[in-house]
C-alpha cells in the first residue's frame, strides 16, 4: 500500500472508541483521514534539465489549481449546503473566490484578533455550533492526456482550520492543522474529461485549541493548491543531510531516499544523486540499484564527500543543486526531482550555538505571515521586501512564529541567508502556559494522552516538509502550549528523526526537553544570572524579547550589554517584525490600518491593538525603533581609543567577511557641522580587532563654545543580491571635546525698557523686540520682533505625553494620570517683578494641586531681546513620577521647519538614541510626526543644544539650552492623540492635525520608552523621572 502516516492508524483506532455522533471537528483523535504522510517539498520533472532548473510550473506533471473557485459562505454548519460535493449539484448561483485567500478578506465573515483568549467559548474539545462559519469550495479541472496511466496527487499547502475533500463526489479525506500541507492520492476517483474537486472548510475545529496564536483569526484555503502526477514508481521523499566533516572543510552528504512502487509487480530501478555547483557544473554523482517491491516503499541510503566545499551560512549562503533521478534497468528516466542544499553544520559546543564551528550572535525577529490587504496570504514580493529590509538592518535570523510558513519563504531564506527557528503549529495559550503562573494540567493538551498523536503529527508535518532547508538551524516544538508528557514524546521523536539540528522549546524552561534555554521576556536579573554561569551546558537565546509595540524598543542596547558579557548569551528574537494591521477605510473614505475590535468584531473577544507590535508597519515602512535595532545588531563595532587624535578600535564580528571588502569613512563635526572627512582603509579578518588611526586628522579648536564629535561609517563597496553598493552597515560616533557649549553669552547693550500696560509688563528691547508678560498670571503673552509674532499663544508647562503602548500596558496612564491636567489646573501663588536682578526678571510661582507640587518660572529679559526661561519643579513625597518636564510653546503653522543641533535625524528618546547621532538636522513639521497605528507620543529628539522653528522666509523662533534639551515640533498636542484613561478604538486617521498652530516642545527630560514588555514593565529606572526637584533653563530669541 501507499505510505500513510502511522499516526493515521492511531487515529483510526482511537476513533473507534468515540461515539459515532461526535463530529470530526470536535474529536481530538481525528485530524487526518486519507492524508498521505508528510514529505519534503519537491516536484516531479520529465527531464533532468527541468529538474535542475527547479521551476515546477515548467514540469508537464504539475498543474496549479490556484485561481477562482466557486464559493458558498455559511454562518454555521447547519446552514451549509451539505450535498454540494455530489455530482449534478447546481453551483451556478454561487459566488467566486480567489484561492489562495482568507474569506474574511474577501468580505465573508469577521476578522477577529485575540492574543490569549480563544475566539470562541472555551469548552475543550467542543466548538460552538451556532457560530462556526463554513466555506464550501468547488472547481473543475481536466487532466492533460500525458497524465493517462499515471498516479495523480492533490496537494494543499495549507487551509484553515478543518477541511473535507471530495473528488467527483467521492471522499478523499479530512485534515486539520492550518499551516501544514496535506496530500491526497486521488487517482482512484478520477474520470475521463472534466473532474470536480470540492472542499468544505470549517473555521473552528478541536484543532483550533492547538492554534491559539497571537494573530488575526482568518479562515479559508490560504496557501497554494496544485496537482502533480507521477509514474507508478517514484521518488517518494528524501532527506539530504548536508553537513561538514570534523574540520569544517569538506562537505558530508548523508542522503536517505524513499522509493515507492504502486505497480502490481516488482520493478528493478536505479536511483542516482548528482550535485551541481552554482555554475551548473556536476561535481559529484552517486547511484544505487534497487528492486522496488510491488505496493511497497523502500529506503535507499547514500553518502558522499565534497572536498573543500563552499559552506552555507547566513553570510555566505552558497547553494548546490541536488538532482535525483529514478531510472529503469534500461536507463530510461522514470522521474527526476531536485532540491537546493547547503552544506553547514549546526552544533552546540561548550554551551554555544555554532554554525560551521563558529559561535553566532542571533540578531533575530519573530515573523507572522501577514499582508495588509490579503491577511495570511503572503506573496513573493512581500517576502522579498521582508528579507531585504531585514538584511539592510542587520537582522540575520527569524523565528517562524508560531507555525511553519509558506514553502517559498524557506527557499528564499536558503538563497539569501536568513537563519530560521522553524516552529510547529502549536499554541494552546488559552488553556494555560508553563512559566506564566499555574495552569490546570487536567484536559490540557500538553498532558492529556488523547492529544499526543495530534501533537506529534504536527512535529512530523514540520520536520518532514522542511528537513532539507539549510536555513532551518533549529526546530521549535511550539509556543505557549504547556509542557507535559506529550512534549517530551514530541522532543524524543524529533531527536530520533533528525539529530543534525538542536530542538528548542520555551515552555520547557531549563528542563530536559530543550537543547537551548530560550525564555521569553526574561528579567534582567535572570539574564545576568545565566550570563554569570560557568559553562551551563546550553546557550541562552531569547525566543521573544524587546516587545516592539508602538513607540517602543527602549533600552535595547542594555540587552546586548548583558548578551555580550558572556559567550553563551547569544541574542534572541524581537517581538515582532510587522504590525499586523489590515488596510481598510473609515466612513469618510480615509484609509487606516485596523486592529482587534474593528470590522464589527467588538461583539467578539478581542485584544485591541496588541497585534500592532512590529518593527515595520503593515506596508513594511520601518518604524524609527528599527534604526536602533540596526545599530545594536551591527557586526562591525567601534570603541574609542584616542578620538581627539583620530584613533579608535574596530572589531569584526562577522563569521567570514574581511572588512577589506567594505568602505570606511569618517567625519569630524564642530558644533554639529562637518568640518573634515575622509576615507579610512581597514582590512581586518573575521573575528579580529585592531586600532585604527586617521591620517591627517585635523587639530581641534579649544575656544569656548565649541564641541566636537567624530562619526565613523561603514558601507558596502559592491552590490550583492540584496544590499546595494554604498549601503551603510555600521556606524558609531564619539564625543571628542566640549568646551562650555551651554554657557549663555552676555551680548551687552542697553537694558530693556519696561512699562505697565493693560495689566501686563511690556519690555521693549534694542533690536525692536517686544516681550509682554501678564502681571496677574505671570505667563508670557507675546514675543514679537518688528511687530511680527514669534509665538501664537501662551507657553505652558508640560508634564504629560500621549501615553505609549508601553505606558498603557504598565498602567502608567492611570498611575501617573494626575499629571495629565496638572498644567491646566495650576494655581498662581505669586508673581513678582525685579527690574534689575541684575536684568529685568519676572518670577511666577504656582501650586499644582493635582500632584501636590510647586512650580516656578523665571523670565529674564536680556538687552538684545533674548528671553531666558528657567522652570523649576519641587515635588512632594507622594507626587507620582513624571512623564516629562518641560514647556510647550505654540507657534504659527507657517513655521513649518524645525532645525536642531542634537541627536537625529529620526526620533529618539533617552533609552533609544545610540543610533541617533549628534549633528545639525532639518525637517518639515509634517515629517516629525510618526504615524503610529494607535496614536501616541512621537517626534522627540534628545541632547539638543539649540533648535529653530522657522517659516519659508527664515523668520521664526530659536531656543537654546543651558543644558541638553529634549525638543520636538508637532502640529498636534498630547491631548489630540490621547484618548484618555479609557482606551478607545483610535487610529491614525482619527488624528486631526492643526491648520493653525505648531507646538514647540522644549523639555528638560522625558520618560524613557521601555521595551522589555508591553504589559507591566516600566522603563529602566535610570530612564524614569521620579518625584523630586527639577530645574532647567533655555533661552528664546528670534531665529537668524
Amino acid at each position: 500500500m501507499y505510505r500513510l502516516s502511522s499516526l493515521i492508524l492511531v487515529t483510526a483506532i482511537a476513533t473507534a472508541s468515540v461515539t459515532a455522533a461526535v463530529n470530526d471537528w470536535e474529536n481530538p483523535a481525528v485530524f487526518a483521514e486519507g492524508r498521505l504522510a508528510p514529505r519534503a517539498t519537491a516536484f516531479p520533472y520529465a527531464t533532468t534539465a527541468q529538474a535542475i532548473k527547479g521551476n515546477p510550473a515548467s514540469s508537464p506533471y504539475f498543474m496549479s489549481l490556484n485561481g477562482k473557485w466557486a464559493f458558498k459562505f455559511s454562518p454555521k454548519p447547519a446552514d451549509r449546503p451539505a450535498d454540494f460535493y455530489k455530482p449534478g449539484y447546481d453551483h451556478s448561483s454561487w459566488d467566486s473566490i480567489p484561492v489562495p485567500s482568507n474569506w474574511e478578506m474577501q468580505g465573508y465573515g469577521t476578522p477577529i484578533y485575540t492574543n490569549v483568549a480563544y475566539p470562541f467559548p472555551k469548552d475543550i474539545p467542543n466548538i460552538p455550533h451556532d457560530d462556526n462559519p463554513v466555506g464550501s469550495y468547488t472547481r473543475t479541472f481536466t487532466l492533460p492526456s500525458s497524465w493517462k496511466g499515471r498516479e495523480v496527487f492533490l496537494h494543499f499547502d495549507g487551509s484553515t482550520a478543518g477541511m473535507y475533500v471530495w473528488v467527483n463526489g467521492q471522499k478523499a479525506g479530512y485534515v486539520q492543522s492550518t499551516k501544514n500541507p496535506a496530500e491526497f492520492d486521488i487517482t482512484p476517483y478520477l474520470i475521463p474529461g472534466e473532474n470536480r474537486i470540492s472542499c468544505e472548510v470549517y473555521r473552528w475545529t478541536d484543532g483550533s485549541y492547538l492554534e491559539d496564536q497571537d494573530f488575526w483569526r482568518l479562515s479559508g484555503i490560504d496557501r497554494d493548491v496544485y496537482l502533480y502526477s507521477t509514474a507508478p514508481q517514484r521518488i517518494l521523499d528524501f532527506f539530504a543531510d548536508a553537513g561538514l566533516d570534523g574540520t569544517y572543510r569538506d562537505g558530508r552528504l548523508n542522503l536517505e531516499v524513499e522509493l515507492s512502487n504502486l505497480a502490481d509487480t516488482p520493478v528493478p530501478a536505479v536511483i542516482e544523486a548528482s550535485i551541481y555547483d552554482k555554475a551548473g557544473k556536476k561535481i559529484k554523482s552517486i547511484s544505487r540499484s534497487a528492486s522496488l517491491p510491488a505496493h511497497e516503499t523502500i529506503p535507499v541510503n547514500m553518502d558522499a564527500t565534497i572536498k573543500n566545499v563552499n559552506k552555507w551560512s547566513g553570510e555566505t549562503p552558497y547553494l548546490y543543486t541536488l538532482l535525483l533521478t529514478l531510472s529503469d534497468s534500461d536507463g530510461k528516466l522514470i522521474e527526476a526531482t531536485s532540491a537546493r542544499i547547503g552544506f553547514r553544520k549546526v552544533e552546540i559546543i561548550e554551551s554555544k550555538l555554532t554554525i560551521n564551528g563558529k559561535p553566532i550572535e542571533v540578531h533575530g525577529v519573530n515573523l507572522h505571515e501577514h499582508n495588509e490587504t490579503t491577511g495570511h496570504v503572503v506573496d513573493r514580493e512581500t517576502m522579498m521586501k521582508d528579507i531585504a529590509t531585514m538584511k539592510r538592518h542587520n537582522i540575520n535570523a527569524v523565528r517562524t512564529s508560531h507555525y511553519p510558513q509558506s514553502p517559498l519563504w524557506y527557499d528564499l531564506c536558503d538563497e539569501y541567508g536568513i537563519y530560521l527557528v522553524d516552529e510547529a503549529n502549536i499554541e494552546a495559550h488559552g488553556m494555560g502556559a508553563a512559566l506564566q503562573g499555574w495552569y490546570d494540567p487536567v484536559n490540557h493538551p500538553a498532558h492529556e494522552p488523547l492529544w499526543q498523536p495530534a501533537i506529534i503529527d504536527r512535529q512530523k508535518l514540520l520536520v518532514e516538509r522542511d528537513k532539507n532547508h539549510p536555513s532551518v538551524i533549529i526546530w521549535s516544538m511550539g509556543n505557549e502550549c504547556g509542557n507535559g508528557e506529550n512534549f517530551i514524546a514530541a522532543y524524543n521523536w524529533i531527536k530520533s528523526r533528525d539529530n543534525s539540528r538542536p530542538v528548542q522549546f520555551e515552555q520547557a524552561g531549563e528542563t530536559s526537553n530543550t537543547d537551548i534555554v530560550c525564555p521569553m521576556y526574561p528579567s534582567i536579573d535572570y539574564m545576568n544570572d545565566y550570563a554569570r554561569r560557568d559553562n551551563p551546558g546550553r546557550p541562552y537565546i531569547m525566543c521573544e524579547y524587546a516587545h516592539a509595540m508602538g513607540n517602543s524598543t527602549g533600552n535595547f542596547q542594555e540587552y546586548f550589554d548583558i548578551i555580550r558579557s558572556s559567550p553563551h548569551m547569544q541574542g534572541g528574537f524581537i517581538w515582532d517584525w510587522v504590525d499586523q494591521g489590515l488596510l481598510t477605510k473609515d466612513e469618510n473614505g480615509d484609509s487606516y490600518w485596523a486592529y482587534g475590535g474593528d470590522f464589527g468584531a467588538y461583539n467578539y473577544t478581542h485584544d485591541e491593538n496588541f497585534c500592532i507590535n512590529g518593527l515595520v508597519q503593515p506596508d513594511r515602512t520601518p518604524h524609527p525603533g528599527l534604526m536602533e535595532v540596526k545599530k545594536v545588531y551591527q557586526d562591525i563595532r567601534f570603541s574609542p581609543a584616542d578620538a581627539a587624535n583620530g584613533e579608535f578600535n574596530v572589531e569584526n564580528h562577522f563569521l567570514y567577511r574581511d572588512l577589506g571588502d567594505y568602505d570606511f569613512r569618517w567625519q569630524l563635526l564642530k558644533n554639529g557641522e562637518p568640518v573634515a572627512s575622509g576615507d579610512i582603509p581597514v582590512s581586518l579578518p573575521a573575528g579580529k580587532s585592531k586600532k585604527v588611526k586617521i591620517k591627517g586628522f585635523p587639530a581641534l579648536d579649544t575656544e569656548d563654545g565649541n564641541e566636537y564629535h567624530l562619526s565613523v561609517y561603514t558601507f558596502t563597496r559592491n552590490a550583492d543580491d540584496i544590499l546595494p553598493a554604498g549601503h551603510e552597515v555600521a556606524r558609531e560616533q564619539f564625543v571628542i571635546k566640549s568646551n562650555n557649549v551651554f554657557d549663555i553669552k552676555d551680548n551687552g547693550g542697553t537694558p530693556a525698557q519696561v512699562k505697565e500696560e493693560n495689566g501686563n509688563w511690556v519690555f521693549d528691547c534694542t533690536n525692536d523686540t517686544r516681550i509682554i508678560i501678564d502681571k496677574r498670571s505671570g505667563e508670557l503673552r507675546s514675543y514679537s520682533i518688528g511687530g511680527r509674532q514669534l509665538i501664537a499663544g501662551t507657553p505652558r508647562p508640560s508634564f504629560w505625553r500621549a501615553p505609549t503602548d508601553n505606558d498603557r500596558g504598565s498602567g502608567e496612564h492611570i498611575r501617573l494620570n494626575a499629571w495629565r491636567c496638572a498644567a491646566d489646573n495650576k494655581k498662581v501663588k505669586e508673581v513678582t517683578f525685579s527690574p534689575n536682578n541684575p536684568l529685568p526678571t519676572v518670577t511666577s510661582r504656582y501650586r499644582l494641586p493635582d500632584v501636590n507640587a510647586d512650580y516656578t518660572v523665571i523670565y529674564t529679559v536680556m538687552p538684545d531681546g533674548r528671553l531666558a526661561v528657567t522652570a523649576s519643579l519641587d515635588c512632594s513625597d507622594d507626587t507620582p513620577e513624571l512623564m516629562r518636564f518641560g514647556m510647550q510653546i505654540p507657534a504659527p503653522r507657517s513655521m513649518d521647519t524645525l532645525t536642531w543641533y542634537g541627536r537625529g535625524p529620526w526620533e529618539n528618546y533617552s533609552d533609544r538614541n545610540t543610533s541617533s547621532f549628534m549633528g545639525v538636522w532639518k525637517s518639515d513639521v509634517d515629517s516629525l510626526f510618526y504615524p503610529y497605528i494607535f496614536p501616541q507620543e512621537t517626534g522627540n529628539h534628545t541632547d539638543v543644544r539649540w533648535a529653530t522653528l522657522t517659516g519659508p522666509s527664515g523668520f521664526g523662533i530659536k531656543v537654546s539650552g543651558t543644558q541638553p534639551l529634549n525638543v520636538s515640533a508637532l502640529d498636534v498636542t498630547p491631548a489630540d492623540i490621547d484618548p484618555g484613561v479609557k482606551k478607545h478604538q483610535m487610529h491614525n486617521s482619527d488624528v486631526r492635525h492643526s491648520r493653525h498652530n505648531v507646538w514647540l516642545n522644549v523639555d528638560l527630560a522625558q520618560r524613557g520608552l521601555g521595551g522589555d514588555n508591553s504589559w507591566g514593565a516600566k522603563p529602566h529606572r535610570q530612564y524614569r523621572l521620579p518625584a523630586g526637584k527639577y530645574t532647567y533653563t533655555f533661552v528664546i530669541e528670534p531665529a537668524k
